[in-house]
């Protein structure tokens, strides 16, 4: 979501924590596309070839002062160039020696080097294992994609040389070092044969660079298409997902990561500080490389490392331009709704001689096509369409950016750790806020425009009320219906005018807001309903001040004060909550968007219902919590509301859960007895759900049905992994609780458990992860006896 920008004069620079230093001026390969030597600045010329002893000595010195000041644990430092390896291994090792013992003694550091590796030898690599140096190599695809650019001045081809490189880099001995690939994209490449060129060398990341342009030279549109980068990206982010991200692509991984409101990690997207200084081989201190692809001179600022300290650089105006973040944007920027995740781009594509850096980035309409298709088609569960080729697939990354086979172990072991479910549950923030993105296109220009504005300005000024606001379970059904509609029409303006109305309400701030009206119901999601008593009054103003609000419809005005100062009136519907041991959720019997289950919804409950309800929930979260404590805090960490459903005429238990609808439980009325089990159930139904939203378990095109016992009928793969997850858990409550009946019914589930996992895992059709996730809930079940 975009936030509003608000000036801030007085920006305070972080501390840096990363560093390039230039060990060589010059290049043993011509690419044409190198922004080092191709482009505007060319103040290589004039650098010295090799950096010099003392200025390492000096540029080392100044890192660790800086590190000691600010109290940094970790200095990142990257040895560029030019080609880094045309220094040679005597003159490599001195330099890396010089710098361990000038920093180390203040903070760890983690260094790094990026080359073409055509120099690359088994002598270097021994060098780089002894000092724990990590190398990366840039290549573009296959020997076609790479001769585009990367040659010799004499025109010969950089691949076999290259390819040999990562070759040895792969060897056991040196795989350590093997830090990645950087792949700099042209869209007349191929971009499926790119990526499998790259897949064969094993890396352990991938880097897509656009490659440097401005709007004093654009990049390269072929055919005139409007967003070429965009498609190009796109063909291998579906491939990359189809076959269950088997390696890390930084840029993906960053847009998922700031989808979920973490952070890029990158200066190429997202709205992360600038941290990053550049030393060259005379001891300039310069800005981000990519700079010098703007204009003549754009990098530098004047210092160097023998007269300045880093901090003189922190408090450069260029660099503190640099870490402005969002205010730092140009009006278009601010006010788009993808600008969290893009950040405006990389600053040197935003550059203009007529605007300077005051504009969007030359690749704009490309970035924000990728970042809204790729929110997308995550909200969609296009993370779930995978295939058997993924089954060696075992360590990508989340949106958070933390191992997947963590959550897996977590989660398969049966309950879930509290950690697992709030990483669960920012990923489903994640899709909700990339979903409201798209629908922000869609209201663009249309009344329902200004509770986006306002939405998008209080996300900058309250942003955790927003996120809390955006949890409610049942906000992502709506905007999944709202996407669903004809092209250009929004089903339900009500609700997102009612969502920044629940947003102004919670956060405290003043506000007029024109919200429709519902079937004679004004909504407000996650606080309640105002019931309007004005027949064929279609809208009405809700003017909101200090928690409260006063709506005004025709002749009519109702004030609603904030919750706790005063009675509330009686058209006012307020959300129902129930209080269990300290801790609150929702029982949500007015949510117009609740009725998401197979068994309809039940209606607005009376108060004796209502206070049934409420003695229920108390009585089966105390059985929860003695029998399962380990099932009571993943519950606790995740399950926010209760639906009512209609009462079954059979007197039949009838509970529900919908993948739209994280952490939230629909479930009939029931004795507590009864009602722990079908909560523990179905939310066990939850966290597979949110799972399957984030990585592969199986192949879905699996033809075949698996055999449950459970059930007379065959099943498809996924229902029988989502019955044997929730039979674990029923197993293990029947497993704590006492009496004949209750080792009967621990027996029986315990058997059908054991049974289903072995059909699951004899089936073929999962992947590496689903293994992970199928073995973690055999040993579980393993772990407990066959009968009580």
């Amino acid at each position: 979501m975009s936030p509003t920008a608000r000036g801030h004069s007085d920006v305070r620079p972080r501390a840096l924590s990363q560093f390039v230093l230039k060990v060589h001026s010059r290049c043993d390969l011509a690419c044409d596309h190198c922004y080092i030597y191709q482009h505007a600045d060319q103040s290589w010329r004039e650098r010295p070839r090799e950096i010099a002893p003392e200025t390492v000595h000096a540029a080392a010195t100044r890192m660790a002062e800086h590190a000691r000041e600010h109290g940094l644990r970790r200095i990142h430092l990257v040895l560029h160039g030019g080609e880094p390896l045309l220094l040679g291994p005597v003159r490599l090792a001195a330099v890396l020696s010089r710098l361990r013992a000038a920093i180390e003694p203040v903070a760890e550091l983690d260094l790094r080097m990026q080359s073409n590796g055509v120099l690359l030898t088994p002598r270097l690599c021994d060098l780089f294992v002894a000092h724990g140096v990590r190398v990366g190599i840039s290549l573009d695809g296959d020997a076609a994609a790479n001769d585009r650019h990367r040659r010799f001045a004499g025109g010969a081809s950089s691949h076999p040389p290259v390819r040999r490189a990562l070759a040895l880099l792969r060897r056991p001995e040196y795989r350590h070092s093997y830090a990645g690939i950087l792949c700099t994209i042209d869209v007349r490449n191929d971009p499926i044969r790119v990526y499998e060129a790259l897949l064969a060398e094993a890396p352990p990341r991938i880097d897509f660079l656009l490659p440097h342009a401005t709007w004093n030279a654009p990049p390269s549109r072929p055919d005139g298409a409007a967003t070429p980068y965009a498609g190009w990206l796109l063909r291998i982010y579906r491939r990359w997902i189809q076959d269950g991200r088997p390696v890390e692509i930084r840029l993906f991984d960053s847009l998922l990561a700031t989808a979920a409101g973490g952070r890029s990690g990158t200066e190429s997207v997202g709205l992360d500080p600038a941290d990053l200084a550049v030393v060259e081989t005379d001891g300039a201190w310069e800005l981000a490389d990519s700079m010098k692809t703007a204009y003549d001179g754009a990098a530098g600022i004047g210092l160097d490392v023998f007269q300045h300290p880093a901090d003189a650089v922190l408090s450069h105006p260029e660099f503190v331009d640099s870490q402005r973040g969002l205010s730092g944007l140009c009006r278009t920027c601010r006010q788009c709704p993808v600008v969290a995740q893009c950040g405006g781009g990389l600053r040197a594509h935003r550059y203009s001689d007529a605007g300077g850096f005051d504009n969007p980035s030359v690749y704009c309409a490309d970035l924000k096509e990728l970042i809204i298709s790729i929110n997308r088609e995550t909200a969609t569960g296009a993370t779930s369409a995978g295939v058997a080729a993924a089954a060696g697939a075992g360590g990508d990354l989340l949106l958070d950016g933390l191992p997947t086979g963590d959550l897996l172990e977590d989660l398969g072991a049966g309950h879930g750790s509290v950690a697992s479910l709030r990483r669960l549950a920012a990923a489903q923030l994640g899709y909700v806020r990339g979903l409201l993105v798209e629908l922000a296109d869609r209201v663009a220009g249309t009344p329902t425009a200004s509770a986006w504005e306002l939405l998008a300005r209080l996300d900058e000024e309250a942003p955790e009320v927003v996120s809390a606001t955006l949890a409610h379970p049942y906000l992502r059904r709506w905007a999944r219906q709202c996407l669903a509609s004809r092209p250009g029409g929004i089903p339900d303006p009500a609700h997102l005018a009612g969502l920044a109305a629940t947003v102004a309400a919670r956060a405290g701030v003043e506000a007029d807001l024109e919200v429709p009206v519902r079937a004679g119901l004004v909504h407000l999601p996650g606080l309640g309903a105002l019931e309007l008593d004005e027949p064929g009054e279609r809208g009405v103003l809700l003017s909101i001040a200090a928690g409260g609000f006063t709506a005004r419809a025709g002749p009519s005005a109702v004030v609603v004060p904030p919750a706790g100062h005063a009675p509330p009136p009686a058209a006012w519907r307020p959300v129902r909550r129930a209080e269990l041991d300290g801790w609150e959720i929702l029982v949500e019997d007015l949510d117009p968007y609740r009725d998401c289950y197979e068994w309809p919804a039940a209606d607005r409950l009376d108060l004796a219902a209502l206070a049934s309800w409420r003695r229920s929930l108390a009585a089966a979260w105390v059985r929860i919590q003695r029998e399962v404590p380990g099932q009571a805090r993943g519950l606790r960490a995740g399950l926010r509301a209760v639906t009512p459903l209609r009462t079954d005429p059979t007197g039949g238990l009838r509970s529900a859960t919908s993948r739209d609808a994280f952490g939230a439980v629909g479930t009939v009325a029931a004795d507590p007895d009864s009602l722990a089990v079908l909560l523990v159930h179905e939310f066990q139904h939850v966290k597979l759900g949110a799972l399957l939203d984030l990585t592969v378990l199986f192949d879905p095109a699996y033809p075949e049905r698996l055999r449950v016992p459970w059930r007379d009928a065959p099943r498809p793969l996924e229902g029988a992994l989502q019955g044997s997850y929730a039979h674990l858990a029923i197993a293990d409550i029947w497993r704590a609780r006492p009496g004949a009946e209750a080792a009967e019914h621990y027996r029986r589930y315990h058997e059908w458990t054991a049974r289903a996992i072995d059909g699951l895992a004899a089936s073929g059709a999962l992947t590496g992860h689903g293994q992970r996730f199928v073995r973690q809930m055999a040993e579980t079940l393993h772990s407990w006896p066959d009968e009580r």
